[in-house]
């Protein structure tokens, strides 16, 4: 059956970060980095209403002033989905809506992605969804690149830091490089958040095994676009060169 569920966009956005403090307000071509985030969502026709959603003052502070629409959210969450499913409560989202949970450092988010997140969700039977792009073999070595193996059905099998698949005898060039954006039925993120964190989750520091360990289907849509995170202050540099390109 196809359908067309109305989509939130929510932005999850905290202030203390171990390596970046303050990042979603750092100056990004004169605009504080969270700006840039909403501009790029609201691109996306797919989204019904986009929000960010924070537990900061001052990031609350920061998006009032430049008109964004923010709510004010615990500061007791202990991952950005928990603050996402807040959030989507709080607006009053169906069981069926899809929930688009959108980085908050990707001031260079290309607004396809969005809509290649929320496109298999016509299909009624889809509950959760994320985004892969092909990789070299060098980086499916780095532990920091999260790899996903799929099924013919584009569904996950496995995420893992490790290379995977590993080339037993030596010779493979097909690896697809997770990129940490989701899409969710309201009433399956709800199930997620409820359920407690997993054997698998805790091992490789993933929490989408979460729902591979309890039977929920993760649907994978490959994309030839490429997110850029800003972990680090020398980040800033990159994206915004990256930014002005794109213009």
């Amino acid at each position: 059956m196809t359908t067309t569920p109305p989509c939130y966009g929510i932005i999850p956005v905290r202030y203390h970060s171990s390596r970046f403090p303050g990042k979603p307000l750092t100056p990004i071509l004169g605009k504080p980095m969270l700006w840039h985030v909403y501009q790029q969502a609201m691109q996306c026709e797919a989204l019904s209403q986009t929000v960010l959603a924070t537990d900061d003052e001052r990031i609350f502070a920061a998006a009032e002033s430049y008109n964004i629409p923010i709510l004010m959210t615990s500061a007791d969450h202990t991952c950005g989905t928990e603050r996402v499913l807040e959030a989507a409560t709080l607006l009053g989202a169906e069981d069926d809506a899809v929930i688009l949970n959108i980085q908050g450092d990707e001031p260079a988010l290309d607004p396809a992605m969005l809509s290649e997140l929320y496109s298999p969700f016509t299909e009624a039977n889809t509950q959760v969804t994320t985004l892969a792009h092909r990789i070299t073999k060098e980086e499916a070595i780095n532990p920091n690149q999260v790899k996903v193996v799929l099924a013919k059905s584009r569904k996950a099998l496995y995420f893992s830091r490790a290379q995977i698949p590993f080339p037993r005898d030596g010779h493979h060039d097909e690896y697809w490089g997770h990129i940490g954006l989701y899409g969710f039925r309201m009433k399956t993120l709800r199930q997620f958040v409820a359920l407690d964190h997993s054997f698998l989750e805790k091992q490789e520091k993933l929490e989408q095994l979460r729902l591979l360990e309890n039977d929920i289907p993760i649907h994978v849509v490959i994309t030839t676009h490429q997110g850029y995170g800003v972990d680090r202050p020398e980040d800033v540099a990159i994206v915004e060169a990256l930014i002005q390109n794109r213009s």
